[in-house]
């Protein structure tokens, strides 16, 4: 009897749930390969795309863009922008590009030119980069942070644009406005296409994007397609700073007397002995720099779109990173964490220890004294020591605000307004600014280390 003969043999509510079940797997089936070809077709873009870069160090720096065309480029460079006399020639045309500049001097301001041969594709006066100092150096250090910056809407480019008018307002003699550019993920909606990374990252951003070096942080927006890490170059290998952690989803890198770490809170396993964690902590074991900061996507404290509370909320991610993560920096002495979303704006107290849920908050978990001076909150921690204080800071919220409680007790100040951070770090002091749309200051607030080292114990 042959397979069709014995369906039909079947009784008629059997034969039913039979080929209702039949139907759910071809169509599972159908699901998963136009699923495949989705990701797939959506990892490309094909047009042009301006320069950017990547990767910073005190001796080298890279440049990406992409042209609409296959093209054979060369990169001429230089510390006048009359007098270009390096460069570099690409060995094979391509549509994507990328090159390393190496040999360069410390903190030094070149200008670049990209193009043929014969043609001049990027390359007028305000085509420039400037080279991080030394490892250690004790020069002042200017960030700004760009939270889930991915949806492309008239907001978007105005928080963009008072970010940029605040920087105007408070200039640098003789030093460029910002020095890196950081964000918190999700730097393309909805579903991190490379397409969306041209229409809500490259193409919005590409003013800043072509002087100052960025850092995207890996959200969950952009892990629903494959194009994240083809459209940038990450130090899986040290190349700025750091120990080499062997993969671009988790690395660290130095600016001036800053160490960043970056953290992969999408995709990689955020278990005690997993293996992010573990070069975490020989990462900060080795640092030897005075400030810390750590970045990623999902954030330990929040009470805005999203419910740090909510173990089911985000996968338990954020019930990881407070209970695997946050110990080891604050026993390294992590100073800054920032974070994105949730889209809001959120900043805490000084804290440590506070590792369960909102409701287990205790009056210890809160370090140093909290002053308020002209609209600023201002902060001490001794410069030295474990468990000394941290401060959290949650910036979902320049291209979208969405609703939510705001009601976490960690946090000092708590608003449903888009916005960007801007952080100078000089000496002993670290200032964020937190640039509403409307170009006012919503959060303005200080981190003050003193003399001394205190080790704090969370038993």
């Amino acid at each position: 009897m042959t397979l069709i003969n014995r369906i039909r043999s079947l009784p008629r509510p059997v034969r039913w749930l039979f080929y209702f079940m039949a139907g759910i797997v071809v169509l599972a089936a159908l699901y998963g390969v136009g699923r495949a070809v989705d990701v797939y077709l959506g990892s490309f873009y094909t047009g042009d795309r301006a320069p950017y870069l990547q990767m910073p160090a005190p001796d080298a720096m890279t440049l990406r863009w992409q042209t609409r065309t296959a093209e054979r480029d060369v990169v001429r460079y230089g510390m006048r922008p009359d007098y270009l006399p390096q460069q570099v020639d690409e060995h094979a045309a391509a549509e994507e590009h990328e090159v390393r500049l190496t040999g360069l001097r410390p903190g030094t301001r070149y200008y670049y030119q990209i193009g043929t041969d014969d043609t001049r594709r990027y390359g007028d006066p305000s085509y420039w980069f400037v080279t991080p100092p030394p490892s250690g150096a004790p020069i002042a250090v200017r960030f700004a942070v760009l939270g889930d910056p991915g949806y492309p809407n008239p907001d978007q480019t105005r928080v963009r644009d008072a970010m940029l008018a605040w920087l105007a307002q408070h200039p640098r003699p003789g030093r460029p406005p910002l020095d890196l550019l950081l964000t918190t993920g999700d730097n393309a909606y909805r579903s991190g296409s490379n397409e969306q990374f041209q229409a809500g990252f490259f193409s919005p951003y590409r003013m800043i994007l072509r002087n100052v070096p960025v850092w995207p942080i890996y959200g969950n927006h952009d892990a629903r397609r494959r194009a994240f890490f083809n459209i940038f170059s990450l130090p899986a290998h040290a190349e700025s700073g750091g120990i080499p952690s062997g993969t671009e989803h988790y690395y660290a890198f130095d600016y001036g007397p800053v160490h960043f770490v970056v953290l992969d809170t999408v995709a990689s396993d955020l278990g005690r002995d997993a293996p992010m964690l573990r070069w975490l902590k020989q990462d900060l074991a080795a640092n030897r720099q005075p400030w810390l900061i750590a970045v990623f996507h999902h954030p330990p404290y929040t009470h805005g779109s999203h419910n740090s509370d909510n173990r089911r909320d985000s996968g338990g991610r954020m019930f990881a990173l407070r209970e695997n993560v946050l110990p080891l920096l604050e026993q390294a002495g992590a100073d800054l964490v920032l974070s994105g979303h949730s889209h809001m704006y959120e900043r805490s107290t000084l804290l440590a220890c506070h590792y369960g849920t909102s409701d287990s908050l205790t009056a210890s978990m809160r370090r140093g004294p909290e002053l308020e001076r002209d609209r600023q909150f201002i902060y001490q921690k001794p410069a030295r020591g474990a468990h000394n204080g941290t401060l959290y800071a949650v910036i979902g919220s320049s291209s979208k605000v969405d609703q939510g409680p705001l009601d976490h007790p960690a946090m000092a100040v708590s608003e449903a307004e888009m916005g960007a951070l801007v952080f100078s770090v000089q000496g002993q002091k670290l200032h964020g600014v937190f640039i509403k749309v409307d170009g006012s200051v919503g959060d303005e607030f200080a981190l003050l280390k003193v003399p001394g080292e205190t080790v704090f114990s969370c038993d």
